[in-house]
């Protein structure tokens, strides 16, 4: 049962909204390789503002996910993609 989700919001730097799509049509491969993470989804919200939606079955599993490859290549290129920090938010499903 998914109990745990993610939402982080991403801001492009200008002139670099196709490369954070890119990141993250290719976060997609990265995200099905992840037994612990069923549900992710990037959104665009504007033509700069892309959203990311993830959701877990424990705790445990979000924390592999923040932990994994995804965020590791999202936070070495954050610098050159991203116009601010990454906004996100955690929330727990209740039954």
């Amino acid at each position: 049962m998914i109990k745990y989700a993610l939402f982080a919001r991403l801001e492009a730097q200008p002139g670099k909204e196709q490369e954070v799509a890119g990141f993250l049509e290719a976060g997609l491969a990265l995200a099905n390789q992840e037994a612990g993470t069923p549900i992710w989804f990037a959104l665009r919200l504007s033509p700069t503002t892309f959203g990311v939606f993830d959701a877990f079955e424990t705790e445990a599993a979000r924390q592999a996910h923040l932990d994994g490859p995804i965020a590791q290549a999202l936070m070495a290129k954050a610098g050159e993609m991203l116009a601010a920090p990454r906004a996100s938010s955690r929330s727990r499903c209740w039954d």
